[in-house]
């Protein structure tokens, strides 16, 4: 194995532990709590149906939760669109499933 193809599997490595361990599981945590923002705005809307101050800030959470939600949604389908160009299609697989090893998750082209 020539130094160049050294460091590609090195820099494979390194982007598919970055994407493992750090990018996919932080999409999804920041997907979630603007899933519960959204939630938490409905149940404020629903709740306060005579005050209108309250239904306001309820229509502004549920606003931002939906904000929220479609930045995550755009990130995910820009990081994943990047991983199939750079040829690691193995990564959402190992993204979804929570578990992979470092040799496993990379499908060559």
């Amino acid at each position: 194995m020539g130094a160049h193809q050294k460091a590609t599997a090195e820099a494979f490595s390194f982007v598919g532990k970055l994407n493992t361990v750090i990018i996919f599981p932080l999409i999804t945590l920041l997907a979630a709590v603007a899933f519960l923002v959204f939630i938490w705005g409905c149940a404020q809307y629903i709740i306060n149906a005579g005050n209108e101050k309250a239904r306001g800030e309820g229509v502004q959470h549920i606003t931002w939760g939906i904000i929220g939600l479609v930045v995550m949604v755009t990130a995910w389908a820009i990081f994943s669109l990047a991983a199939g160009t750079f040829g690691l299609t193995g990564q959402l697989d190992c993204a979804k499933a929570g578990t992979c090893d470092s040799t496993s998750q990379f499908k060559s082209n």
